[in-house]
């Protein structure tokens, strides 16, 4: 239900009254459908008779429906699905073993399933469901909390996505990056333009330094700790409050391969990258040679990513099928009973992520991103450009749970303000940090909102309470963030290029890391 009334002060309420009842009830569905509810009421003249019918009617049949989210759900139950099967094959456990005879300890785990979340860099959602479930064995057999587990999967998603060249984001970055400029008289290279601002996306960058600088050297701080310390010292991977929402599949293969797991998973990620490629390709109509570096940018540029991830769950889940029958001897009746089981286990996942949209899809009619942009953008000095619109980015993902929602709201928005105060708008570090700003602060918002369908994803797949997966990131995610504002003052006022401030900035989390952190290695509480 669109709308033009300017709802002001109200239009934050829905954000703020879902995040706070969150935390406080720990009931993360409940708060979303009264977050719903009251936006919708707000909207309906404080009628709470038409509210509560907008909630199912509009707002979350709304969610449901659409073609995009409907992917994810279809995508995410047949991967868990497949993900299970697997498991009960014992390939993700055979993964594990032969990965424990790499990392003999917590360090060790943390720092392969960090380098393992950075190799799955072309699609977000795709690491999520690959990362967490694959390495949760390993992760639970070297004693590293749950909550750090989901911390590190959420980290290398939509993070190391957001910087990546070729990602299912890239379409999207190059779209909005073109349309601003043209609509102020530019045409660009929106491709080199991406490439000229990934050194000036700071929170992205120290965000993956801070998760590697805390597995290396064994060192947390802030509630992470408490985790931590709680699985080094009693063995407990998770507190005995939490809700998990994806079960761990117990009943698994003595004498699993790891082909039952590689296969299964190297199906899924070949037919998303090369169907990414072949859907952006049939758009080209043999204009470009779709085998050269130019192709294949074009072809994830033009690409609509969601079919090809569903596509790939599918034939991955046939592919473990396959296995099962054949290698292991389980009857299909079995083999769907796990599938089935697996799918099932993330259906409570589904329904907060369904009421997460529908909140978004409320903040959305309210317009709380363009209040919170008006109270935060008036009498802006140029060199304070870049740092707002970081600041306002974070704000507004954080506020809705969603990167991709807010970024087509803020670049038509700060580009056109940077390119105001720059004489070569297309070579300005000033722009160029300014896109670079507006992109890492729609990705620290999406990473930190327990609203977020990323949030809700890391923290099921992981095996780890969402609240407690939150609360643990939050300073994780401060740290890098605060790190990048001072980055992007010194670029707006100093006017420092980025490879002047990027090894201050990595060397400055390490040290932050070291003296501020608290060993957490199995010494420690000896």
């Amino acid at each position: 239900m669109e709308t033009c009334i300017d709802y002001g002060f109200l239009s934050v309420i829905p954000p703020i009254l879902t995040i706070v009842l969150a935390f406080l009830t720990r009931q993360v569905l409940l708060s979303l459908l009264i977050g719903t509810f009251v936006g919708a009421t707000i909207m309906q003249g404080f009628n709470p008779i038409y509210g509560f019918m907008d909630t199912f009617q509009v707002y979350i049949s709304d969610a449901m429906t659409n073609a995009g989210h409907a992917a994810i759900i279809a995508f995410t139950l047949t991967l868990g699905g497949m993900v299970t099967l697997v498991a009960k094959m014992g390939g993700t456990q055979a993964i594990a073993n032969k990965l424990a005879k790499k990392a003999k300890n917590a360090r060790g785990a943390q720092l392969i399933t960090t380098l393992l979340g950075c190799l799955v860099f072309f699609d977000d959602y795709a690491n999520i469901l690959v990362v967490g479930p694959t390495m949760r064995p390993l992760t639970d057999r070297l004693g590293v909390s749950r909550e750090k587990l989901a911390y590190i999967v959420h980290t290398t998603a939509g993070i190391v996505a957001g910087i990546a060249v070729l990602t299912t984001w890239i379409g999207m970055e190059m779209g909005l990056v073109t349309d601003a400029f043209f609509a102020e008289g530019y045409e660009i290279n929106a491709f080199a333009i991406i490439i000229k601002n990934i050194p000036y996306m700071f929170y992205n960058i120290f965000a993956i330094v801070i998760s590697f600088a805390v597995a290396f050297l064994m060192r947390d701080f802030g509630p992470m700790y408490k985790a931590e310390s709680r699985t080094r010292s009693t063995g407990k991977l998770f507190e005995d409050d939490a809700h998990i929402s994806m079960g761990d599949e117990k009943e698994e293969q003595p004498n699993g391969k790891i082909y039952y797991a590689i296969l299964p998973i190297l199906t899924m990620v070949c037919v998303i990258f090369f169907g990414i490629w072949y859907a952006g390709y049939q758009g080209l109509e043999g204009v470009i040679d779709p085998f050269s570096l130019e192709g294949f940018r074009t072809c994830f540029g033009n690409a609509d990513p969601m079919p090809v991830t569903v596509w790939a769950a599918v034939l991955s889940s046939i592919v473990a099928a396959i296995i099962a029958r054949f290698k292991i001897g389980m009857k299909m009746s079995e083999i769907y009973a796990t599938w089935l089981k697996g799918a099932a286990g993330l259906f409570e996942a589904m329904m907060i992520l369904t009421v997460a949209w529908a909140v978004g899809g409320v903040i959305n009619n309210m317009g709380t991103a363009d209040y919170l942009i008006h109270i935060m953008s008036s009498n802006i000095q140029g060199g304070f450009i870049p740092a707002i619109v970081f600041v306002i980015s974070c704000l507004i993902s954080f506020s809705t749970g969603t990167s991709w929602g807010t970024m087509p709201i803020i670049f038509p928005l700060a580009i056109p303000l940077a390119i105001a105060y720059a004489e070569d708008p297309i070579n300005s570090p000033l722009v160029i940090a300014t896109i670079a700003a507006a992109l890492s602060g729609c990705i620290f918002g999406d990473q930190t909102s327990p609203i977020s369908d990323s949030s809700i994803l890391s923290s099921s797949t992981s095996g780890c309470d969402i609240l407690h997966h939150v609360r643990t990131q939050i300073p994780y995610a401060l740290v890098p963030a605060v790190c990048a504002i001072i980055g992007y003052l010194l670029v707006g006022f100093l006017h420092l290029k980025a490879f002047v401030l990027l090894p201050i900035g990595i060397l400055g989390i390490a040290l932050f890391v070291r003296f501020v952190g608290k060993r957490t290695d199995a010494e420690a509480f000896k």
